[in-house]
């Protein structure tokens, strides 16, 4: 018995500096790995997201189980920019916090409180911000930064003179130290935080010196004031000064070596200054003063720069407004081909942003993937030091027999931990994901409206057009662009209020009446003891139902029609919404129906389905729909939508 426990003491002796050697060797390989790792992550940062996030997930491996606090928290802030300049907000702050638990420092502080400016989160930057006044060891560029980032808070807030007191305190700081780059950002900000306040006189000074400070930066910087100044005078219908600007930007910008967005790689951003964003804004200037002639030349331009570009969206833009030039101008004949060309844009646009709502989907799996691999990493680290106290314990209990139960007890109650630590964190990583997942499903089923309403609301325009009935198809035109426009307003939003709803709902209503007046009659009744402030309603909720009646049961009934929506309070916390109307019913609908109408049906109902499912899993019952016949012989529908307030 004895002779065992010396064998059991000697084998875990040998374990133990077999351990050690093997850690040192991986140490002294690790030090160079890791920063060769981080290099190449830094190398990646904009080209490939991806393949930055593996090689600091290399690097945080290359560091074993006793890594360096300080390095350890170099590879966190390195992973919060890569998310950073990526837009992935959320988890660039989630990073930084992490870093800032590993070793706190000014610029991992400074980062943070950049990515809280970003998401609008004005309370915490200025929470984590302010305390880096006290610190007497910045450098000058990072209180720069640090003025300029607070002078952004305050701005968030609306307090305009403390967000300029800021802002002029890092400016006379890089006067001060000769910080040349930072002198027109500071100035232009200024200029911003005076125009917000309506004081355009001042906006229009500090506006100056930034412009002649920018004029001596790289030629990218001096073109981005002046588009900025010219937007300013573009506020104050300064149209000639703005024109002036404008081509001089245009003219810088077309010296310029051209780097085509379709060779570099990168999508086109709606605020970056292109050659045909800048034509497309002098034409509106000219627009605004009536001055056809000088914008169409301008317009052309811009339709043809975005065509080589690719830009579908200010191709759309300058495209929809030369047809609204030749219509001012009373040439309907190019008004008509060139509105023409502008929804076939629109339907190619309308199938880019379907693609690029799939590939965004597939880009958050990857970056969740690669997140969950550093975080596996870490909880690898953990378990392999834990493993690593383990034999040391075992050890000392075989050299110690007198306190061996009490470390194993230690040991066993380590290990539940961990464990316990581990299912925690796997728990809270699914419940993340399967948040994120919700959202954005809600996201891409909120961006698919009915292109059936679309395209033949368009039609109704080409109608009026085609009849010369241009009043008509100017008050539709407006009215169908006020929906639109409300519906994309709407679109990130998971619930508006009950009041914004009915406003959308009307307008449909009414336009879905101004095609069909002799088809139906309608009615809106809203309880007056409602609060309709006080009740979320998911946007476009309704909008499918009401279509249905309208195109599957009044559109056929052959005598005219009544569509009824009752909105009334059902009790303190609980609105009940009944559409009903008259016409020949469900089953007399479906008999009728084409192929393709089943399968629109189908997928707009299937649709509202999963969102009202997703919706009730974030919020607990919120939303209950029932659909049933209106009458005993099968003519008539009855929608019932129960909701209750989101405590």
């Amino acid at each position: 018995m004895q002779k065992n426990r010396y064998l059991f003491i000697a084998f875990y002796l040998v374990l133990f500096v077999g351990f050690s050697q093997a850690q040192k060797k991986a140490e002294d390989s690790g030090e160079t790995s890791y920063a060769v790792y981080l290099d190449s992550a830094k190398f990646y940062k904009k080209a490939n997201i991806a393949k930055s996030i593996d090689f600091i997930a290399q690097a945080i491996g290359s560091l074993g189980q006793n890594a360096n606090k300080q390095e350890l928290a170099l590879a966190l802030t390195n992973l919060g920019e890569v998310y950073q300049y990526h837009k992935q907000y959320d988890l660039a702050i989630s990073n930084f916090k992490d870093a800032q638990e590993a070793n706190k420092t000014s610029s991992t502080t400074l980062l943070l409180g950049k990515a809280y400016i970003q998401t609008k989160d004005y309370k915490n930057a200025a929470a984590v911000l302010h305390p880096l006044e006290d610190i007497k060891g910045l450098v000058p560029y990072q209180r720069i930064e640090l003025y300029e980032l607070l002078g952004d808070a305050y701005k968030g807030f609306g307090e305009t003179n403390k967000a300029i007191a800021y802002y002029e305190e890092g400016l006379k700081i890089a006067k001060k130290n000769q910080v040349s780059p930072k002198m027109p950002d500071l100035n232009s900000k200024i200029a911003d935080a005076y125009a917000q306040d309506n004081r355009l006189a001042e906006a229009e000074s500090y506006y100056g010196n930034s412009l002649e400070l920018s004029s001596q930066q790289a030629p990218q910087r001096a073109i981005q004031e002046k588009e900025k100044v010219a937007d300013f005078y573009n506020k104050k219908n300064q149209y000639d000064d703005e024109i002036k600007l404008r081509k001089k930007s245009l003219n810088e910008l077309q010296s310029l070596p051209r780097v085509s967005a379709k060779t570099a790689g990168a999508p086109i951003e709606a605020d970056s200054i292109t050659a045909q964003s800048i034509n497309f804004k002098i034409a509106n200037a000219y627009v605004a003063q009536d001055k056809y002639d000088e914008a169409i030349p301008y317009l052309e331009e811009s339709i043809k720069e975005a065509n080589i570009e690719d830009d579908l969206i200010v191709q759309k833009d300058a495209t929809r407004k030369l047809s609204e030039v030749y219509r001012d101008k009373g040439d309907y004949s190019k008004a008509f081909e060139t509105y023409q060309k502008y929804v076939a844009i629109v339907d190619t646009l309308y199938l880019r942003k379907e693609q690029e709502i799939s590939q965004a989907s597939r880009f958050n799996r990857e970056i969740a993937a690669s997140q969950g691999r550093i975080t596996g990493l870490e909880k690898e680290r953990e378990l392999t030091q834990s493993k690593y106290d383990l034999a040391v314990t075992e050890q000392q209990l075989a050299l110690e027999s007198n306190k061996r139960q009490k470390w194993i007890i230690y040991s066993l109650v380590l290990g539940m931990l961990l464990t316990a630590l581990a299912a925690y964190f796997f728990y809270r990583s699914n419940r993340q994901q399967q948040l994120a997942n919700n959202l954005l499903a809600l996201k891409s089923l909120r961006s698919q409206m009915n292109p059936h309403f679309i395209f033949n609301a368009l039609n109704s325009v080409n109608n009026y057009i085609a009849k010369n009935d241009e009043r008509s198809a100017n008050r539709y035109l407006s009215e169908f662009s006020t929906l639109m426009r409300a519906v994309l307003e709407n679109s990130e939003e998971d619930f508006i209020s009950l009041s914004r709803e009915l406003e959308l709902l009307e307008l449909y209503v009414k336009l879905e009446h101004s095609r069909f007046p002799e088809k139906f009659d309608y009615n809106i009744n809203l309880d007056e003891q409602i609060d309709t402030e006080a009740f979320q309603i998911p946007p476009m909720l309704l909008q499918p139902y009401i279509e249905n009646a309208i195109w599957h049961g009044l559109r056929y009934k052959e005598e005219k029609g009544f569509l009824n929506i009752e909105i009334t309070q059902e009790e303190s916390d609980v609105i009940q919404i009944r559409i009903t109307d008259n016409g020949i019913g469900r089953k007399r609908s479906r008999e009728i129906k084409t192929t393709n109408q089943k399968n629109q049906s189908s997928k707009g109902m299937g649709n509202i389905k999963k969102r009202i499912a997703i919706l009730n899993t974030m919020y607990k019952d919120k939303v209950t729909v029932s659909v049933q016949d209106l009458n005993e012989d099968a003519t008539g529908t009855s929608v019932i939508l129960n909701l209750r307030k989101v405590v």
